[in-house]
């Protein structure tokens, strides 16, 4: 199983200074209730419905979005600690202060329709989260990650669209 994802390399971070805010703006997008985390959880779940129906080929769709998923959540996470704070499974506050992430907002849906529906969604507001963050971030360096991670999150919601037409027109 690959990862679905834009085949560019992601850019490199080196000699990042502390920055709290950013990494603070960063982890929304890791550990936030819409982050990369929960998008994995998501996927996963989905993957195994679509197993069940015998529906592989829309399993390992969402497995390979899911490693793809894993990969930003592991960029994010070196980041927010290169930037000087905690990659901690939450919404960074304050200096020392979280709002730990919950699975509440993960879509439990089993429906193929719904599932894909869910997941187009998903990455609709991740790539919206990723330009409010570009558009916040000063640093260069950690805005052409973020350019980057949002291209994978544009290429998911083309491959997911597609594949409800064909589940759709089935």
């Amino acid at each position: 199983m690959k990862p679905i994802a834009v085949d560019l390399p992601y850019p490199k971070t080196e000699n990042l200074c502390p920055d709290i805010r950013t990494a603070k703006i960063l982890s929304r997008a890791y550990g936030g209730p819409h982050s990369e985390l929960g998008a994995i959880l998501q996927y996963v779940y989905h993957s195994y419905f679509f197993e069940k129906l015998c529906d592989k080929k829309t399993a390992e769709i969402m497995i390979g979005i899911a490693l793809t998923e894993m990969e930003h959540l592991e960029i994010l996470g070196k980041l927010i600690l290169d930037l000087g704070a905690d990659p901690v499974y939450a919404i960074n506050c304050m200096p020392f202060e979280y709002s730990f992430y919950s699975a509440k907002s993960v879509t439990y849906s089993k429906t193929p329709q719904k599932m894909l529906l869910d997941n187009i969604s998903g990455e609709m507001l991740a790539i919206s989260d990723y330009t409010k963050m570009i558009n916040e971030i000063c640093n260069e360096q950690v805005t052409a990650v973020l350019s980057r991670i949002k291209l994978d999150e544009e290429l998911h919601v083309l491959v997911l669209k597609e594949r409800l037409k064909e589940i759709t027109e089935c």
